[in-house]
């Protein structure tokens, strides 16, 4: 009981918080209209389509420190968003060795638990590779929070986000493989775990896909959860129907596809008292996705636990 109050306390505040930014973006009169056409061409395409990758002689990982950065094959309107950048973590046996990929949740706070993960990962013999996934970190522009502008009532640009994470990771993993990598992992987070879903249905060769409380449900996430009702708001405001919405997720929600990679090397997390990616939509894309493995951990969505118990989940598989 008390670790459940614990709980609804820390995620309604967390969901206070993203609704008090999403207050400073309001959509205008063309809104619908650019929804309907971006919603039209979108129809036409596979998820293959959408997030094919091009060439990825940008990302050099002969030149790799502490990060690498390349031009994003996907331009935004914010020119900080438009430079892909991973910080890396190699081992002694350098990039052949098998690479996790780390991807952080919505408006994580810091990433130095994340250094602290990729220390324990390279003394298990992996490289590890800390993703700055869209508006966050080194891509936050100018006058805006970490995160601020991944998830509003612009769905274009939420779409057009996803994309740009799952295609420049694409990237990254195209030359991991130019260097002799031949396996990889997917640690993710919440947003994170929602990209590395995405990825998990175009890549076939991921050794393990840990999804971390993933955001599965998008009708959910965006027509019901805490976290997203000024997001309603602006959308009924302007007209966008959940119809118009749901002609995009055959490309933008886990749920509408099946894992390349083998339903087999997934491990789905649920935390047991979590109102934003619901216990129960967890386990239904886990039913979908047979052979996938369900993990339920006691806390909400905010918490420390649930990555605590994957890792060991992780290690019990010998994954």
């Amino acid at each position: 009981m008390i670790a459940r109050a614990r709980a609804f306390v820390a995620d309604a505040f967390m969901c206070g918080a993203i609704n008090v930014l999403q207050w400073r973006h309001r959509l205008d009169g063309d809104s619908r209209a650019e929804m309907e056409r971006y919603v039209s061409e979108c129809e036409k395409l596979t998820v293959h389509d959408y997030y094919a990758a091009p060439a990825n002689e940008d990302v050099d990982l002969a030149q790799a420190g502490q990060s690498i950065a390349w031009p994003s094959p996907v331009a935004t309107n914010f020119p900080e968003n438009d430079t892909a950048r991973v910080d890396c973590f190699p081992c002694e046996r350098g990039w052949s060795a098998p690479t996790v990929l780390m991807l952080h949740a919505l408006m994580s706070a810091t990433h130095i638990g994340y250094r602290r993960l990729a220390r324990h990962f390279n003394s298990l013999g992996w490289n590890a590779c800390f993703v700055h996934l869209p508006y966050h970190y080194s891509r936050v522009p100018r006058g805006y929070w970490n995160g601020e502008l991944a998830i509003t009532s612009n769905l274009i640009r939420n779409a057009e986000g996803l994309r740009q994470g799952v295609i420049e990771l694409r990237q990254l993993l195209g030359a991991l493989r130019a260097r002799g990598g031949q396996e990889f992992g997917i640690l993710g987070t919440s947003y994170g775990a929602w990209i590395g879903a995405l990825l998990a249905c175009v890549e076939p060769d991921l050794r393990f896909v840990a999804l971390m409380a993933p955001i599965v449900n998008v009708e959910h996430a965006i027509w019901e959860s805490p976290g997203s009702w000024f997001m309603r708001r602006e959308l009924q405001r302007v007209g966008i129907e959940p119809s118009l919405v749901a002609r995009h997720f055959h490309l933008s929600s886990p749920a509408h596809n099946e894992p390349r990679c083998g339903a087999d090397r997934v491990l789905f997390v649920a935390g047991e008292y979590d109102l934003i990616a619901r216990p129960n939509d967890i386990e239904e894309i886990h039913r979908k996705w047979r052979g996938s493995e369900l993990l339920r951990v006691p806390q909400g969505h905010f918490g420390y636990r649930m990555l605590r118990e994957t890792m060991m989940r992780l290690k019990e598989r010998g994954l």
